[in-house]
């Protein structure tokens, strides 16, 4: 079924408003810290939308629904795990990171506040982790690319490589303009119609399926299996999708949500906002895919559309089968929503980390702010186009570029992160050790697979062991580090409820 007018229309309109979006950004970013975290005056609702556009990308709407219709309702178990995991990002970090960042010189970027919290002057905090956000975002943005060329390719009937360039495109767009209040702006805009399509598709897939009741007797008929929670799991599947969430305390792109807040005292709302979406958003998708299984039995005559291995691309064909063609297109553009918001976050966060923790670090200190604004830009260019290389397969899964990239960061940066803000003889050698052996050992498992057990799970186990042990080797703190390190939990606690 290729694309209608209607659906050509709608998807133009969304993608010119996000363009349009990034050049209004564009007047509004006066230097580069505007440029990379929106001048940390960003308020409780767009924060709350701006992180959880960021965190579930395409994954959301091609990868989850997509894996539920192929082996049922036990692949919620990852769900389950991004909620609890989600939650207590919220809870324990976004607002103590948020103090951190501010009282550790107003660090602008992830490896700019490690290398300022443990005041290494050696900068190999600064260096290393700059390096593993560049590795890991690139399979990161990677993922985001092949999400956006699926969706380009089955709508638009174009072929593989002229569906990636146009799918990456726009992205490519307003973030080079825009910056990060353009990436923020268009999130709160894409997170909304992310809901949208998540509500609505899910309840139209069930009335056409037959409605609940007959639906889900049919889903049993075909399959048992479809409906039960623990089927094909065992104990280290099940702790291995539950796993998933440990990787929110190390995501760059989302950390970076609460690093630009306008306070930390905004967290209790946005916490309250993000956490409702990104119920009914994960809800929804998982519906999408259970429900889907009994609409596609009920039209056997529809089954080659999923057939070859596409199950991740349900959703774009319930979307397109359900609805007229102006609706079928919003829900489409939710997709390039999902895709967008997530791959624009990811190249600014890379761009950021070239730019702060590379050029103006070791190349230019001296650099003026509207040349970093430049080369910031320049670096967004640079990233997409390897991530456009890498995608270049269109064998790639979605889910799996994505599951490697969250281990990594959730590995190398979540244990250090966590460690950072709640204790305060943490060293700059136990951090430094903590983020080496997080990476490697994610990169080891993806490699090895041992036990079958989700790679970030041993590497966030590992890397904590390993800060525990080198920061008690090593000598205690100077009166610096200590001194902000109370600061920050002063000012935490006495404007925190």
């Amino acid at each position: 079924m290729k694309m209608s007018l209607p659906m050509i229309v709608t998807f133009a309109v969304y993608i010119l408003g996000m363009i349009a979006i990034g050049f209004f950004a564009f007047r509004a970013t006066r230097n580069f810290g505007d440029y990379i975290l929106g001048g940390r005056r960003i308020g409780s609702v767009v924060t709350a939308l701006s992180a959880g556009a960021s965190d579930m990308s395409g994954w959301l709407l091609m990868g989850l629904p997509g894996a539920v219709f192929l082996f049922g309702i036990s692949q919620s178990w990852i769900a389950i795990g991004l909620i609890i995991g989600a939650y207590l990002n919220w809870l324990l970090i976004a607002g103590r990171l948020r103090v951190f960042t501010e009282i550790n010189h107003n660090s602008l970027t992830l490896p700019d506040y490690f290398s300022r919290r443990f005041d290494d002057n050696s900068s190999l905090l600064k260096i290393i982790s700059a390096v593993i956000i560049l590795i890991f975002f690139t399979i990161y943005c990677a993922s985001g690319v092949v999400a956006g060329a699926k969706l380009f390719e089955s709508t638009f009937g174009l072929s593989y490589s002229w569906a990636m360039l146009a799918g990456a495109g726009a992205t490519i767009a307003y973030t080079f303009i825009g910056g990060f209040l353009a990436v923020s702006w268009t999130d709160t805009i894409q997170a909304s119609l992310m809901m949208f399509a998540l509500i609505l598709t899910p309840i139209m897939v069930m009335v056409n399926a037959g409605g609940f009741t007959d639906a889900l007797a049919n889903i049993q008929s075909l399959n048992p299996d479809y409906t039960n929670i623990f089927a094909h799991m065992d104990l280290i599947a099940i702790i291995s999708l539950l796993g998933w969430g440990l990787g929110y305390f190390g995501q760059p792109h989302i950390l970076a949500r609460f690093m630009a807040a306008d306070s930390h005292e905004v967290m209790k709302n946005a916490r309250r906002i993000s956490m409702t979406w990104m119920i009914l958003c994960l809800a929804g998708a998982i519906t999408v895919g259970f429900f889907g299984i009994a609409f596609f039995a009920n039209n056997p005559n529809l089954a080659y559309l999923i057939d070859n291995g596409k199950h991740e691309r349900i959703f774009i064909e319930l979307s397109k089968l359900l609805f007229n063609p102006w609706i079928a297109g919003i829900l489409l553009a939710a997709i390039l929503a999902a895709v967008m918001s997530t791959l624009s976050c990811q190249l600014l966060v890379c761009s950021s980390a070239l730019t702060e923790d590379f050029y103006r670090a070791f190349i230019r200190p001296k650099a003026k702010q509207r040349e970093l604004v430049w080369v910031g830009r320049i670096m967004v260019l640079l990233v997409s186009v390897i991530a456009i290389l890498l995608a270049i397969n269109p064998n790639n899964s979605v889910l799996d570029l994505v599951s490697h990239a969250w281990a990594g960061f959730g590995a190398a940066f979540g244990p250090i992160v966590v460690f950072s803000v709640f204790w305060a003889r943490m060293t700059r050698n136990g951090a430094l050790a903590g983020m080496i052996t997080g990476a490697i050992t994610v990169l080891l498992w993806i490699n090895f697979n041992w036990f079958e057990l989700y790679s970030l799970i041993p590497g966030f186990l590992f890397a904590s062991i390993a800060i525990i042990i080198f920061s008690l080797l090593d000598k205690k703190p100077n009166e610096i580090i200590e001194d902000h390190f109370k600061q920050a939990h002063q000012r935490y606690h006495n404007k925190t409820e």
